[in-house]
């Protein structure tokens, strides 16, 4: 199993501190006591879902210029038209997912492009699946343009997701399923699209980053 990258300080810290903790337990209780056998089972445990967390799959993708991939794990809470302000200003439909604690949290890029706007938005922590979460919280922007089709990404911070990571820039070129950041410890990711897409999911249905296709192009 592969670990992201935005994982290793985290991993690296918390083995120092649960080490340094179990440790000093073993020093002032006697040995085998219950209290040091329970919070080394429970260190062993915390340790291993963060591990877990932030696992990285392998995944392969066969890139298809006409598909939108599903940009992250999770489970679609919303699929409705709306009013893009930020960057189209017209009617988009927008698909949300829902990133739980235990879904892989690396976001990706939907579709091959060149990135042509990103803004990073401070704001609220609203639970990621309410309504206004999408425009109040704090939250990423990205969109990609083909040519034919321009595509905006929104990662969403909520509750527990408190740090948004973004790796895309102005100007770049990215492929179809190439990182485009991280968001930790659950949140929602949104997808703005042309209205006129065929829909490929429905609400309530888990899809998987790099996998799951989204809508496809008319």
């Amino acid at each position: 199993m592969r670990i992201h990258k935005e994982g290793y300080t985290i991993l690296m810290t918390l083995i120092g501190i649960l080490t340094a903790a179990n440790i000093l337990i073993w020093l002032l209780v006697q040995p085998g006591s219950l209290l040091l056998r329970v919070f080394l089972a429970v260190s062993v445990a915390f340790l291993l879902f963060i591990l877990w967390f932030f696992r990285l799959p392998r995944r392969d993708l066969e890139r298809n210029d006409n598909l939108v991939i599903a940009p992250a794990d999770g489970k679609i809470v919303a699929i409705e038209e709306t009013d893009e302000n930020e960057f189209f200003n017209d009617k988009r439909l927008q698909v949300s997912i829902f990133m739980s604690p235990l879904n892989v949290h690396v976001n990706l890029f939907p579709i091959t492009g060149t990135v042509s706007y990103y803004k990073y938005h401070p704001g609220e922590y609203l639970v990621a699946w309410h309504p206004k979460a999408s425009s109040a919280n704090e939250r990423s922007s990205v969109v990609v343009e083909n040519g034919s089709h321009a595509v905006l990404v929104r990662q969403i911070a909520g509750v527990l997701a408190r740090r948004i990571v973004c790796y895309a820039r102005p100007g770049e070129k990215v492929d179809q399923g190439q990182e485009l950041g991280f968001i930790k410890f659950g949140s929602r990711v949104d997808l703005f699209l042309p209205t006129d897409v065929k829909l490929n999911v429905q609400i309530g249905q888990k899809v998987s980053g790099k996998s799951s296709v989204i809508a496809s192009f008319n």
